[in-house]
């Protein structure tokens, strides 16, 4: 046999280590599902799998959201409280005002929208970090909830009760609710955008190094502020959907929503410093965080505290893990260069024609 026929079928089928992040996420899915399957009765049906995205249809939206921002090496702490308030809002019109439920749901996706927009403003122009400046649209967000009422506000409205007791019949004698639907556009969108588009490129490209994006003729200032209106647009969309989940508005609603996001994001696969990054591992990692619950309903005597104790656990793990992978592929890279690997220079992106084709910009490969 030719042996240079033999050394390309060996690369074709040599595993790259940039996905092993999103294999481990996998690989953990299964595992958690299949211990569940194990452990308890009806654990393993097809209608249990479904319901992890009908209890966590409005998380995996702000998560989709959340997991540009980290790409772009940002962070946004505002999203839980973006929920909240859409859902005051949407309450608050639909029985005050009588308005229809159409344009309210316009109304609070133009509020959300332009709340990330001008954080985005903020931080590319003011030059202040993500962290603060998310941080004060958190509290701006929840303060006004109060502002609108500090009593739950109950919706009755007859379009959101229907939109909240729908069911889409499927094989199996299963169903899944609209919020379903909602979230798997969402995710479909999103990976186009993440992976198609030169908007997504950019958005690696910024994460893995800002310099060399600007040095590369890349609209940067536009890209980042258009990631926050994005990410804003999610959260008051997941309002929605949590809206049609609660059926209610309240300035406690979401508390640490945010945090949830982060955590799917991050367990997912997304590096926290930028660059790197997989919507798909962002849903894997919101059927992780449904698993635990589901898990500890099963179970039946641990509060659902739990899920909290095992998530920080995870994303401890997980945070530890990336940080091995950054050095085993920062040691690989320098051994290929003949020792020759400068930091600063591990997260420098690939000129816009060498890119992959499926978005992720990093350096040597």
């Amino acid at each position: 046999m030719n042996p240079a026929s033999t050394e390309l079928q060996r690369r074709a089928f040599r595993f790259n280590p940039r996905y092993l992040p999103l294999a481990v996420t996998i690989g953990l899915f299964v595992l958690m599902f299949g211990a569940g399957s194990y452990s308890f009765d009806g654990f393993f049906s097809l209608q249990v799998f479904l319901n992890l995205f009908i209890d966590n249809a409005f998380v995996a939206i702000s998560a989709v959201g959340m997991t540009f921002v980290i790409i772009s090496g940002g962070i946004d702490l505002s999203i839980g409280s973006v929920i909240a308030l859409t859902a005051m809002v949407s309450a608050s019109l639909l029985k005050g005002g009588g308005w229809n439920p159409g344009l309210v749901i316009a109304v609070v996706l133009a509020l959300g929208s332009a709340f990330g927009f001008f954080m985005g403003v903020i931080i590319q122009y003011f030059a202040i970090q993500p962290f603060i400046v998310t941080l004060a649209g958190m509290f701006l967000a929840r303060g006004l909830c109060y502002i609108i009422s500090i009593d739950s506000i109950s919706i009755t409205n007859p379009f959101y009760t229907a939109a909240s007791t729908l069911r889409i019949p499927l094989p199996f004698e299963t169903s899944v609710s609209v919020n379903v639907l909602i979230a798997l556009v969402v995710l479909v969108i999103a990976l186009y955008l993440a992976h198609y588009t030169r908007f997504g490129r950019t958005v690696y490209a910024i994460g893995g190094n800002e310099q060399s994006a600007l040095l590369m003729g890349l609209p940067v200032a536009r890209t980042k502020i258009l990631i926050y209106t994005l990410n804003g647009f999610c959260s008051a969309l997941a309002g929605v959907v949590f809206t049609f989940y609660m059926l209610s508005g309240y300035g406690l609603h979401a508390l640490g929503m945010e945090m949830d996001a982060i955590a799917a994001a991050v367990i997912g696969g997304t590096l926290l410093t930028g660059g790197s990054g997989w919507i798909i591992g962002t849903l894997f990692g919101v059927l992780i965080y449904g698993t635990i619950q589901t898990l500890i309903m099963f179970q039946g005597s641990l509060s659902s505290w739990w899920t909290k104790i095992v998530i920080g656990m995870l994303l401890l793990v997980f945070c530890l893990l990336q940080r091995v992978f950054e050095s085993t592929s920062a040691l690989r890279k320098g051994s290929t260069s003949g020792g020759r690997s400068a930091p600063e220079d591990r997260r420098t992106p690939a000129p816009p024609s060498e890119i992959p084709p499926d978005g992720r910009a990093q350096a040597g490969g």
